[in-house]
């Protein structure tokens, strides 16, 4: 039997957006995440939603120049359902934008290898929800 390999916690984010295009800042933050290696794109989807309530689908590996991601490299693994753009496209207002990204948290990867590898095991991994710690920075 082949050994599955080590993969650090994989999580969906779902980024919406004003208009259809994403703006260039964006994408230079995106780019300097996945070059300094903190994350790894299993997948990643744009759906644009226009005034007559008309949704576009683009996939990583379709051409993205039209919607500012044009400078991401990613090789989809098809991750993510179409029950899960079904939920996004019905949560989209007309003239905005999603992006559905799937990735690896990378940095855990390499330390759950090292954890593993002297005998330990990475037990638990649990997102802590946004309102909860902002409630928790605001309390302090």
């Amino acid at each position: 039997m082949t050994q599955p390999p080590t993969v650090g916690p994989v999580e969906i984010v779902v980024l919406s957006f004003p208009g259809i295009r994403i703006e260039p800042e964006v994408t230079a933050a995106f780019t300097d995440v996945l070059g300094r290696g903190y994350v790894t794109v299993l997948d990643l989807i744009y759906l644009a939603k226009n005034q007559d309530g008309q949704v576009t689908l683009i996939e990583a590996d379709e051409s993205l120049a039209e919607t500012g991601l044009d400078a991401l490299t990613v090789s989809p693994l098809g991750l993510v359902s179409e029950n899960d753009l079904d939920i996004v496209r019905s949560s989209m207002a007309p003239g905005t934008a999603a992006v559905v990204i799937v990735y690896e948290q990378t940095w855990a990867r390499t330390l759950a290898e090292e954890v593993r590898s002297t005998g330990g095991a990475v037990e638990l991994h649990i997102q802590v929800p946004r309102d909860v710690v902002e409630a928790a920075l605001i309390a302090t």
